[in-house]
């Protein structure tokens, strides 16, 4: 009783008045999560340091800012400029999907420390390939992967990280069902880690060398974000849903737009969104290059931890429920409004998840643009859009066109979100509905959202269109497939095109309202962090030499003798840099993954992919055999490439693959954040032309060398030398971001030898 009168109290004088103190003996310890008794939420340290900060600013806070200046280090002395400084920040937590975690594991124990820092999880969501169904799919991962699970597994309990099985479900809604609540601030090792924006958290995606940062205790850089302001006015309702306010975003800001910021929605259009509503939207924010996303705590949120069993949590945010919303009279960097009464759904794409339609006006222009009209496949799930509202509200749709006689044509598939999810929708009937309609309910994993799709019903290069509910449709990413045309938009909608109806609008969609109390199932698929003396055999270091999946290399330091080794053209993903989907399996052996080195990248001389000249032999040949080759013979090389290089994935891979065969520079018009970040963290330059014409400039058979090294200082660009086939020479100035501590990496050859030698 004490807690809503208190919560009601501070309601009636707003989210900016001072909050009234309540007994100490009241606000007991509560336990970040139901897995970790002896990790507590502590509101007053983060509400110690904003109040810290707040003095110092004298204005009032966004969430954002609220959030992670209350994770500072020294929130005393840290220099705060949006945009421009670097943060020194204590993040409480950290997760790893399997992919990802294998080198970042690697990476850890490399650096010889004993056990994590904060508590940290490994889900083993990416290497599960879809081809029949869950059980099947679910089996044949195990025994296919099983040295890797193994591995992942004996090093959790070694280390003190947690590890949820193969089965267990993604790892976003893993998080937002057990571990994410407001305030919390969490790395992961995965993109869509801003997920946890739907529950109040800060939840930002990085590469494996950042989270061994946070699991070793040091303390992690983050460039001050700016803060983007999406103000949400009127009602979600209907067929709008909470995927067609990020997929209008989307088209608004484009796959740049958000990049060095955080995106906080905020307004009354708020309270009309359910909390996974709210997770979808900060979900695919990764889509816009944001930090991340968030929204303000409510009681859309509160009501969420209770149904998954944190009521203590709720209990607490209430208590301290001004520290998790914006101050009044806050200031945004950029500002955008959404009418959501006048919001109409959407599908985006093909080939980039910014290129917006509403709904109503993307059968025109697939016909003016020649898209395929056929809709093959409808595919719904992935860590964007496998809650139990969105299978409710595919299934309500399912129902209702089976009862007017209606027939699912296109093939689709189901992916729930987690074990609980599926146990769910099991007990609801909604996956007897998807079955009756021809829907076939995939293991609970990412699924073809990463590639992992056998995928048989076209041939290669044949043109084809899929519909999905995921996140990301860059070329051949669901199925490998340069050809097939992707378009993201929600469940419902999804299903609905499966039927090919004339008019969706003569299907209702039922109230976004409903929650349904989950079967408790967790259980079996968690295992805790075990207490041993020694490392169990999966982890000794003399094996991984002969092992074809798991293999770490160190780093090497700078070397003279730049050659130009390629000039990317258009857009390069992390996808075209280091392909996912069958290569997954060689995540944790840097030297196997290195053979899908910008495989994917188009090459300007010859408008080809994996195809290059080698400038010692004359010949063209594929982009790892090229650098292999020049490795071989103690030539050093530079990429060259285009805007936002690096979007999309957080996989650190996509810097450790270059690193790994001789690459030194990569030097762009613009970056996204967490590649630029990845490349500093592996020792190697990330160069932005200060003129982006002078892209333009650079010819394939260019020798490129870079001065400025002896005097590396932050703000002090660099001097590129070409010099051309013809005798010509150019000079280009190259900018760059790196402050003090990342100089440190770079001279130490990456920031994990820069770590070693601390420990010395």
């Amino acid at each position: 009783m004490l807690m809503f009168f208190c919560y009601g109290l501070q309601l009636a004088l707003g989210h900016g008045a001072r909050r009234l103190h309540v007994s100490a003996a009241y606000r007991a310890k509560v336990a970040m999560s139901r897995f970790e008794p002896t990790s507590f939420v502590n509101y007053e340290k983060l509400r110690s340091n904003v109040d810290i900060v707040q003095k110092r600013l004298n204005r009032p806070l966004t969430l954002s800012e609220k959030i992670v200046y209350g994770h500072l280090n020294d929130p005393h002395n840290q220099e705060i400029d949006r945009g421009r400084t670097y943060l020194r920040l204590h993040p409480d937590r950290v997760a790893m999907q399997d992919a990802t975690a294998q080198m970042a594991m690697l990476q850890f124990i490399s650096s010889g420390l004993p056990k994590v820092a904060v508590p940290s999880t490994i889900h083993c969501d990416h290497l599960i390939e879809a081809q029949t169904g869950g059980p099947k799919d679910l089996a044949r991962a195990k025994e296919i992967n099983q040295e890797v699970y193994n591995f992942l597994s004996s090093a959790g309990a070694k280390y003190g990280v947690g590890f949820w099985k193969p089965g267990s479900g993604i790892i976003h809604q893993i998080i937002l069902e057990n571990y994410a609540y407001p305030g919390v601030m969490l790395i992961g090792t995965d993109s869509h880690t801003p997920n946890g924006g739907g529950l109040g958290a800060i939840c930002i995606g990085v590469g494996g060398a950042d989270a061994v940062d946070v699991m070793a205790g040091i303390p992690w850089e983050l460039k001050c974000p700016k803060v983007i302001g999406v103000k949400l006015t009127g009602t979600l309702s209907g067929w709008t849903s909470p995927k067609d306010v990020i997929l209008k975003v989307a088209g608004i800001l484009t796959v740049k737009g958000g990049t060095g910021a955080i995106v906080e929605y905020h307004g009354p259009g708020v309270d009309s969104i359910s909390c996974t509503g709210m997770a979808t939207i900060c979900n695919m924010g990764a889509e816009i290059g944001a930090t991340t996303s968030v929204f303000p705590y409510n009681h859309r949120m509160r009501t969420y931890l209770h149904k998954t069993g944190r009521g203590e949590i709720a209990a607490l945010a209430d208590e301290y429920a001004n520290l998790l919303v914006p101050d009044e009279g806050c200031e945004y960097d950029q500002v955008i409004e959404i009418n959501l009464d006048e919001l109409k759904p959407h599908i985006n794409g093909p080939f980039t998840p910014d290129y917006a339609h509403p709904v109503s006006q993307v059968g025109a222009t697939a016909e003016e643009k020649g898209w395929p009209l056929e809709v093959k496949v409808g595919l719904i799930g992935s860590c964007t859009n496998s809650s139990y509202e969105d299978m409710g509200r595919a299934a309500s749709v399912a129902k209702q066109a089976l009862d007017k006689g209606l027939k699912c044509k296109a093939q689709f598939t189901v992916t729930p979100g987690s074990e609980q999810i599926r146990a769910t929708i099991e007990r609801d009937g909604y996956s007897k509905i998807f079955g009756d309609v021809g829907g076939i309910v995939l293991a609970n994993a990412c699924g073809p959202c990463i590639g992992q799709w056998d995928r048989r019903d076209v041939k290669k290069g044949e043109k084809n269109t899929i519909v999905t509910s995921f996140n990301r449709n860059f070329t051949a990413r669901n199925d490998a497939n340069p050809a097939t045309h992707a378009f993201v938009t929600s469940p419902e909608v999804n299903i609905h095109v499966c039927f090919k109806t004339n008019s969706y609008f003569e299907i209702q969609v039922y109230t976004r309202q409903i929650i349904s109390q989950p079967p408790m199932v967790r259980s079996s698929n968690w295992c805790h962090p075990l207490e041993t003396s020694s490392p169990p055999k999966t982890l000794t270091q003399d094996k991984t030499p002969t092992s074809t999946r798991l293999l770490m290399a160190a780093a090497s330091r700078w070397m003279s003798g730049k050659s130009h080794f390629l000039t990317v053209k258009g857009k390069c993903t992390t996808d075209h840099i280091s392909a996912a989907g069958p290569w997954l399996k060689f995540r944790g052996h840097l030297d196997n993954i290195s053979n899908n080195m910008l495989i994917g990248a188009v090459n300007s001389e010859n408008d080809a992919v994996n195809s290059i000249k080698n400038h010692l032999t004359g010949e063209y040949g594929g982009v790892p055999d090229v650098a292999r080759h020049y490795k071989a013979n103690g030539v050093s090389w530079v990429v060259v490439g285009d805007d936002n290089y690096g979007e999309g994935s957080s996989r650190e891979h996509a810097a450790l693959e270059p690193r790994h065969l001789g690459g030194r520079a990569i030097i762009v018009k613009s970056f996204a954040r967490i590649h630029e970040t990845n490349l500093k963290k592996q020792g190697l330059l990330p160069l932005t032309f200060s003129n982006p014409s002078d892209y333009d400039k650079i010819r394939p058979d260019d020798k490129i060398s870079i001065t400025g090294l002896q005097t590396f200082t932050p703000g002090k660009p660099f001097i590129a030398i070409v010099k051309h086939s013809d005798g010509s020479v150019d000079e280009l100035e190259l900018n760059h971001s790196f402050n003090e501590t990342q100089i440190e990496w770079f001279q130490a050859g990456s920031a994990l030898n820069r770590m070693k030698e601390l420990q010395h």
